[in-house]
C-alpha cells in the first residue's frame, strides 16, 4: 500500500484469483493510508455450468469488482457458491450464478484468459459477441466493460481489433489495464520465489 500512497493514487482494487482471502487485510491496509480500496476477484467462469465436473468442461477468467456493499455480500456469496458447489481444481461458477447475484458488480473480460478474448483467438468472433451479449445483459451496459492489455505479447495483439470492433458493435465501454503482480523490478526475484512455493517448482 505504501507504493500506492506515493503515487498519490486515490484507489486501489486487489482482485486475487478465486478467493476473497485477504480482502478484509487489503481493505483495511488501504484506509490506514487514506485509499478508497474497491475489493474484487478475478472467478473463474465454467462453460459447461459449475456442477458438471470433468476435465471437458473448461473455465475463462472474469474479473468482478464491488460497486457498493451488496456488490460485496454478492461477492461473497459467489465465491463461496464457487467452492460449495462448483470446486473442480478451481472453485468455478457459471452465467446462472452470475446473474443471481449481479446487482452491484461491475465486471470486465479480464485478461487474455477472458472467454470473449479466448473466442475471438479461435477466430469465432459471432460466440465472442454472444458472450459479451450475455455478460452486458447479465451486469448491465454500465457495468460490463472490455478489458485491454498491453504486455506486448502476441496473446493481446492478436485480439485487439476485434475487441475494439465488438465494442464499438455491442456499445460496451473500454477499460485499459495491466496484469500487477508486484510494484518493482526488484521485487522480481520474491515473486518468482512465491510462485515456485505454490506450484511446488524450483
Amino acid at each position: 500500500m505504501g507504493m500506492v500512497a506515493e503515487q498519490k493514487m486515490p484507489s486501489v482494487a486487489m482482485t486475487d484469483h478465486g478467493n476473497l482471502f485477504g480482502a478484509v487485510e487489503f481493505y483495511n491496509a488501504a484506509n490506514d493510508k487514506g485509499i478508497h480500496p474497491v475489493i474484487g476477484c478475478e472467478v473463474y467462469v465454467a462453460q459447461q455450468g459449475r456442477h458438471v465436473k470433468n476435465d471437458t468442461n473448461r473455465y475463462n477468467h472474469l474479473v468482478l469488482l464491488c460497486e457498493n456493499q451488496e456488490g460485496y455480500r454478492n461477492l461473497i456469496q459467489l465465491v463461496s457458491t464457487g467452492f460449495l458447489e462448483g470446486f473442480y481444481y478451481k472453485p468455478r461458477m457459471d452465467r446462472e450464478l452470475l446473474a443471481k447475484y449481479a446487482k452491484g458488480i461491475i465486471a470486465t473480460t479480464g485478461c487474455p484468459g477472458g472467454e470473449i478474448q479466448t473466442r475471438l483467438r479461435m477466430g469465432a468472433y459471432k460466440e465472442a459477441i454472444r458472450a459479451a451479449s450475455d455478460y452486458r445483459d447479465i451486469f448491465g451496459k454500465e457495468n460490463f466493460y472490455l478489458e485491454v492489455m498491453d504486455h506486448g505479447i502476441d496473446i493481446e495483439t492478436r485480439v485487439r481489433a476485434d475487441l475494439l470492433k465488438l465494442g464499438k458493435e455491442l456499445g460496451l465501454p473500454l477499460l485499459a489495464t495491466n496484469d500487477l503482480h508486484y510494484t518493482k523490478q526488484e521485487d522480481f526475484s520474491a515473486h518468482e520465489a512465491l510462485l515456485c512455493v505454490q506450484s511446488g517448482s524450483t
